[in-house]
């Protein structure tokens, strides 16, 4: 009797590169969580999704929908982000991430930045994001399941897709300014990383988050995101690191 084939691949850092630009780039996906009064049976639907600083994915939802009574009743969720593209959708990478919700109180010291960072991201949530039936989650990963095309199928840790970074505090601490100092000062340089290094159409791009691991960029409803070749330790490499990257 012959062993049977192992599909999966051995995770390397092209792998998790493409797993971090799959979900950190992710303008929405497709949440499943576990319905309570239907005896178990998941529940899935389509949410915007958001980033939090350290990688970890954010969603709005409202405490009326049946995805919000779920979580909070099993904490247990699954996060698919990619998008098809044309032709065979099962040929184009996706991520499934499973991850235990985390619900964020309004009087909680992330409440604020969580607030900023979605908005910035999704524009248009704006409108009801202060609506007092509305919350933020953080979707907090344990596992995930990379599929980067046929026969490109790895299985991915919590550490492989946060952002772990000394950083990290005081680029929160900062980034609300450098957003407003590249977008204005600086627009060539964003055009050229989205549109030279993100391979996007040309437009009016504009920087939406800066974390340890990237940028984040968006023109109307199309969102790209840069990842940095490695994560910055210290929030002084961000000058140097974004003049090198413009060349």
């Amino acid at each position: 009797m012959t062993d049977k084939p192992n599909v999966l691949r051995e995770t390397d850092d092209e792998a998790r590169k493409l797993a971090h630009t799959l979900l950190r780039g992710a303008r929405s996906g497709s949440l499943a969580a576990i319905e309570p009064e239907s005896g178990g049976f998941p529940f899935v639907s389509r949410v915007l999704v958001g980033m939090d600083v350290d990688g970890v994915p954010l969603i709005l939802i409202s405490k009326l929908s049946t995805h919000t009574k779920a979580l909070l009743a099993d904490a247990r969720a699954s996060l698919l982000t990619g998008e098809p593209g044309k032709g065979d959708p099962l040929a184009h990478p996706r991520l499934t991430v499973q991850c235990e919700a985390e619900a964020i109180s309004r009087d909680s010291d992330a409440h604020a930045r969580i607030r900023e960072r979605f908005v910035r991201r999704h524009p248009k949530s704006k409108l009801y994001v202060d609506f007092p039936d509305f919350g933020f989650f953080r979707l907090n990963p344990l596992r995930a399941s990379l599929n980067g095309g046929f026969g490109r199928a790895y299985v991915l840790t919590a550490k492989d897709l946060v952002i772990e970074s000394p950083a990290t505090a005081s680029l929160a601490a900062m980034e609300t300014g450098a957003i407003e100092h590249m977008n204005t000062d600086h627009a060539e340089a964003v055009r050229f990383y989205a549109e030279k290094l993100c391979n996007a159409p040309a437009g009016d791009w504009k920087v939406v988050g800066i974390d340890a691991a990237g940028l984040d960029l968006a023109c109307g409803d199309q969102l790209k995101r840069l990842e940095f070749p490695a994560p910055m330790r210290d929030s002084s490499e961000l000058r140097p690191l974004l003049r090198e990257l413009y060349g």
